[in-house]
């Protein structure tokens, strides 16, 4: 008994040791794309900051731009946080670009680091290049209006919210204080959160007071907590690229079609195997047109066929067209801008393009020389008379002996010229003179 009760009270000094623990100042780094893989990270680390008690979460930010679909899911979870989310432009070179102007003005205190600049936030495709025609003008619309919309619900610069869509904006981390985009510049964290202490921010429709005096040490240090992303999120921010994505798929085909023509290899069909796996993996996180897709498989069946069909590269014309039909519309870039980069597209239509005309040149060069085996691989070949036809003997053809007759009589040694096959006997004729 008396174990025992020393066993409950060294539970009892742990739990109150872990209970007494201060709580820390969540974080979390984003340095790169916008993507699904990152909106997900996103996602669990509020819900994860908010389930440690953290008094706010840092999102510190460092990004060229993303997706349009991630970036309305993170800042959708932004705007419905449970707990204050403090977007921090980091370090001194960052930038908040594109997706990451509206992450930043979606933030319930919004900050840079001096050095660092945001906006250029008009909507480009996959590529990088300009959405032209009608296209381009309503996913530039929908974008500005989402971007007012934020900047209004935090009570930030709408006009210039509308600005850094419509004219590609760009300003430094000074001219945002200035024109009232953020909220202000710090040097670094603990800068960061002496400037936010005391403020007023709208939590789920709740005005809540911003206090970190839990989260500093004796010596006045804020302690942070930094949440890592996860293996597979990693894996998937890399993949969930859409020229990537499509790179994966196409070299996937390749080697499974390699595999298949050339059965036994082995790698060719395992790396294919891989490579179509994480192109789907990425595909599925993606916004696929499943029209597209389809052109995109039957071009592909198309180019394959072309490989054992006589058609002369009709086949395989048709297949092209379908294959770059399917990969300039495999993403729904109408609801969300997300396209291959057409340098890409066009680069490996070339490729195959290339192919085709090799496989149907070579087609065309076999159906057009002499068969070398079989009944007519023996019309044509060039023997010697084993002994007088007259008109039988024997002659040997290709070091084989074969029973023969001819219409003439040929001595004992004379070339012969194998005329036609009947059965397991040859007829031949005197071999004209060959020089």
């Amino acid at each position: 008994m008396r174990r025992i009760g020393v066993l409950l009270a060294l539970v009892a000094l742990v739990g109150r040791g872990e209970a007494a623990e201060p709580p820390a100042l969540a974080r979390i780094v984003i340095d790169g794309m916008i993507n699904p893989a990152v909106a997900d990270f996103v996602h669990g680390a509020i819900g994860r900051a908010a389930a440690a008690g953290a008094p706010a979460l840092v999102l510190e930010l460092d990004t060229p731009g993303g997706l349009l679909p991630s970036t309305r899911a993170i800042v959708k979870d932004i705007l419905a946080a449970p707990l204050p989310v403090i977007v921090y432009v980091a370090p001194s070179g960052a930038g908040a670009g594109s997706a990451g102007t509206f992450i930043t003005l979606a933030g319930h205190v919004a900050a840079m680091a001096p050095g660092t600049s945001i906006g250029a936030a008009h909507p480009v495709g996959g590529g990088g290049e300009e959405i032209k025609g009608v296209l381009g003008k309503k996913i530039e619309n929908f974008t500005a209006s989402f971007g007012q919309s934020i900047a209004q619900q935090r009570g930030r610069n709408v006009d210039w919210a509308a600005k850094a869509v419509r004219e590609s904006l760009s300003i430094t981390a000074e001219e945002a204080v200035r024109l009232h985009v953020v909220d202000f510049v710090a040097r670094d964290l603990d800068d960061l959160v002496a400037k936010a202490e005391g403020r007023t921010v709208d939590v789920g429709g709740t005005r809540r007071t911003l206090h970190f005096a839990a989260v500093r040490d004796a010596a006045g240090h804020v302690r942070v907590s930094t949440y890592e992303m996860r293996l597979a999120d990693r894996v998937l921010d890399v993949l969930a690229d859409p020229n990537i994505a499509y790179l994966l798929m196409m070299a996937g085909l390749l080697g499974l079609y390699v595999e298949f023509t050339h059965p036994g290899l082995a790698f060719p069909g395992i790396a294919g195997a891989i490579c179509l796996l994480l192109a789907l993996a990425a595909l599925h996180v993606l916004p696929v047109n499943t029209s597209g897709l389809v052109l995109l498989l039957l071009g592909v069946a198309l180019l394959v066929a072309e490989a054992f069909l006589p058609t002369f590269g009709l086949v395989g014309a048709g297949g092209l067209i379908a294959f770059l039909l399917g990969s300039l519309f495999l993403f729904d870039t109408a609801e969300t801008g997300v396209a291959v980069a057409r340098s890409l597209v066009f680069g490996v239509g070339g490729t195959l393009a290339v192919f085709i005309l090799v496989v149907g040149a070579l087609v065309a060069r076999s159906q057009r020389r002499r068969a070398l085996l079989g009944r007519e691989g023996m019309i044509g070949a060039v023997g010697v008379a084993r002994e007088r036809l007259a008109p039988h003997g024997t002659v040997v053809v290709r070091g084989e002996y074969w029973a023969a007759e001819s219409d003439e009589a040929i001595d004992a040694g004379a070339p012969v010229e194998v005329t036609a096959v009947e059965g397991l006997r040859l007829k031949v004729r005197r071999a004209q003179a060959r020089s």
